[in-house]
């Protein structure tokens, strides 16, 4: 039936049409709310940093006498986290935290520089961790070294 140049719909399709108008409304609200939350998860995640995780003991074998030849380094497990253990050209052991302060990346030590180096961002520590230059903003945790028998150990130094 034609009623003004229009085709009247029946009262059947209109019901039936409403239930798949419902769907797509739905659908088309979720796509925008997994888009919403795709744009913003990774904003807060740069604004709220991650917890700093625990490294796990106090005190791990860093290497054996002998291991290093001087001016030299060795990545070590300490806890769940990388260790640098640096032997320095006069024969003394120095070990600190092997992640940048900057990213985390993980450094390693340079024998032509004498330096600890992050390849992340050109990142430059002094041997006793303090940061040089590049964009690290803190210096790399010291540990303290204690060599027993064959062993060298690597412990967490405590803050009295």
């Amino acid at each position: 039936m034609l009623e003004g140049g229009r085709q009247s719909m029946d009262p059947d399709r209109r019901l039936a049409s409403a239930p798949r108008r419902r769907l797509v409304q739905a659908l088309l609200g979720g796509g925008f709310l997994a888009t919403a939350v795709a744009c913003i998860y990774p904003v807060l995640r740069y604004l709220i940093p991650p917890k700093t995780s625990d490294l796990g003991g106090d005190t791990v074998v860093a290497g054996r006498v002998g291991e290093l030849k001087p001016n030299t380094g060795k990545i070590f497990r300490f806890g769940n986290r990388p260790g640098l253990l640096v032997r320095t050209p006069s024969g003394e052991y120095r070990a600190m935290s092997a992640t940048c302060t900057h990213l985390s990346c993980t450094v390693q030590y340079r024998d032509d520089l004498h330096q600890v180096w992050c390849a992340c961002h050109n990142g430059l520590y002094a041997l006793d961790g303090r940061n040089v230059s590049g964009p690290p903003p803190r210096p790399l945790e010291n540990f303290e070294v204690q060599v027993k028998g064959e062993e060298i150990f690597a412990r967490r130094r405590r803050d009295a």
